[in-house]
């Protein structure tokens, strides 16, 4: 029974320790997350800016992308200023 209880119980004992530095590491990412601002913001940007193009006549200034935490829920917010031109034909 000895040996069994020393097989098991570690693995039981190094389950709860990986399970404890998981919720760290995902702590500490979460983290990071909220206090700077996100890679991917800026290709999104970009992005738009190629597709709203092929339909009307916009400056890169006019789009703006941000991501706000509001309690537990990340905002993706984009704010476009559309120009009082017409549309031009792609």
């Amino acid at each position: 029974m000895a040996l069994i209880d020393v097989l098991f119980g570690k693995k039981n004992k190094s389950a709860s320790v990986a399970k404890e530095r998981l919720k760290i590491i995902l702590a500490h990412e979460r983290s990071d997350r909220t206090t700077s601002k996100p890679d991917f913001l800026a290709d999104l940007q970009k992005d738009l800016l190629q597709v709203i193009s092929k339909y009307i006549r916009i400056a890169p200034q006019d789009i703006k992308v941000n991501l706000d935490k509001q309690g537990n829920l990340e905002v993706l917010e984009v704010k476009i200023e559309m120009p009082d031109e017409p549309p031009h034909k792609a």
